[in-house]
């Protein structure tokens, strides 16, 4: 898994609450069980008329957002059900960083094993984070995850993140890398194993 340690660039406004995981990633969609692949239909049912062509009254189809890497929305997002996908699909579209005033919680952790980064923000704080980003064509944000900082054009702050959370994201972890950094302890462990239990055959202590 790619690493995360500070993110740059332009944030994209959806001032929605309640966003499912269907909306993220729609279920027509869910077909293939590789992780690429996913980014185009993200919010898909939202980004294209019934005719096919682009809405034009999707925020995200606006190009002040183009090639944006922070996403900022609303309440509850990521809420419905629990398909991986939709982090798939956040991550391939180009967004590393989600800032909220909450998220589901399958999302939320199903992010962490996706390169990217869900930060939780007070109402005050999302609500000044939309007036920037919505009276300032462009405006950008540096999120660094090593200070646990937030910073931009007329603000600054810092955020919680659970510890271990934040070391997956920074040494890049998945669930097997985090696996493999036990081996020893696991290999450690076999051997007590089998030398506790004298009907293990000897042939199976030597693999040992």
């Amino acid at each position: 898994m790619e690493k995360l340690q500070k993110v740059s660039g332009k944030v994209a406004a959806l001032d929605r609450m309640n966003v499912d995981t269907d909306q993220i990633i729609p279920k027509q969609f869910l077909k293939r069980i590789e992780r690429t692949g996913f980014g185009e239909f993200l919010f898909f049912d939202w980004k294209y008329n019934d005719d096919g062509t682009l809405n034009e009254d999707f925020e995200l189809n606006q190009t002040r957002y183009a090639d944006a890497c922070i996403l900022l929305t609303q309440e509850n997002f990521g809420s419905g059900s629990s398909r991986e996908h939709a982090p798939w699909a956040i991550r391939e579209a180009g967004f590393r960083v989600i800032l909220a005033p909450s998220f589901a919680d399958i999302f939320y952790n199903n992010c962490f094993k996706n390169s990217i980064l869900p930060i939780v923000l007070s109402k005050d704080r999302t609500d000044e984070l939309f007036r920037l980003v919505l009276e300032n064509e462009g405006y950008s944000l540096e999120v660094d995850l090593v200070e646990k900082s937030v910073t931009g054009e007329g603000i600054s702050f810092s955020f919680e993140i659970d510890d271990f959370k934040r070391k997956v994201l920074l040494e890049g972890l998945d669930d097997i890398s985090q696996t493999l950094e036990l081996e020893n302890s696991i290999e450690k462990y076999e051997k007590l194993f089998m030398n506790e239990r004298e009907w293990v055959l000897p042939d199976e202590r030597k693999n040992l």
